[in-house]
């Protein structure tokens, strides 16, 4: 735990919402991102969370591999560049399957055939902030297309039915996606979580106040949820 940075800015220009804030800066692409977000969720299905009153949960991005092309590339050349080779990759997923397994989660790392920028992903994400308010059931639709379905989700038009599937308006997802200035925006936000110090994620921000890193257990972080307070 320690003291966060400064709270990273979203693609929009919503007001802060009053109550208690979760800002979460992660990748759709991230399997400890996945597991981070699930041990949230149990860290805030915990009986001490009451004591934080109305929580408001907000996404931020983080591109792991913003230098990927639009169109993605091979999953066994991005392992090739990144591990070394699928061998070494495998023995790395291994302890992601299983922590992911510990969390709930059955990761089908193997079924992903692309890589794919994530840009347009965390567009859609802004999209569903701006629109619904809390975007959380747009992030977990994504993570669960990529990490358990194999879709490939650089796709505009995946994302689009995603954004269907979870209640929001697809040619105005499309749209939002597709607009330039968005996607300068979400690169912008990126770029400020990264000039403000965070390097890897998850990365959780509790109420302004305490930061944590990593995908901890949720006592780990029920307790800089308290300490935050």
């Amino acid at each position: 735990m320690s003291n966060p940075p400064e709270t990273p800015a979203s693609p929009d220009s919503s007001e802060s919402p009053k109550g208690y804030t979760i800002d979460v800066v992660s990748d759709v692409v991230c399997p400890w991102c996945y597991i981070g977000k699930r041990k949230l969720e149990a860290a805030l299905a915990m009986p001490e969370a009451k004591a934080l009153g109305p929580v408001t949960v907000r996404w931020h991005p983080f591109q792991l591999n913003p230098d990927l092309p639009a169109q993605g590339i091979s999953r066994q050349q991005y392992l090739a560049d990144k591990f070394g080779g699928a061998e070494r990759a495998e023995q790395i997923y291994e302890r992601v399957r299983a922590a992911g397994k510990a969390a709930g989660l059955q990761l089908n790392i193997d079924e992903i055939e692309l890589q794919p920028n994530t840009l347009a992903a965390h567009a859609l994400l802004a999209f569903a902030q701006e629109k619904q308010g809390d975007a959380s059931t747009v992030k977990e639709a994504i993570l669960k297309a990529y990490f358990v379905d194999g879709r490939f989700i650089g796709d505009v038009e995946v994302l689009c039915d995603i954004a269907q599937g979870c209640g929001l308006d697809p040619d105005g997802a499309r749209a939002y996606i597709n607009e330039p200035s968005t996607l300068q925006k979400v690169s912008q936000a990126d770029a400020r979580a990264r000039a403000q110090g965070i390097q890897g994620v998850p990365f959780f921000i509790f109420n302004g106040k305490t930061a944590v890193s990593g995908a901890h257990d949720p006592q780990v972080l029920m307790q800089a949820m308290q300490q935050a307070l």
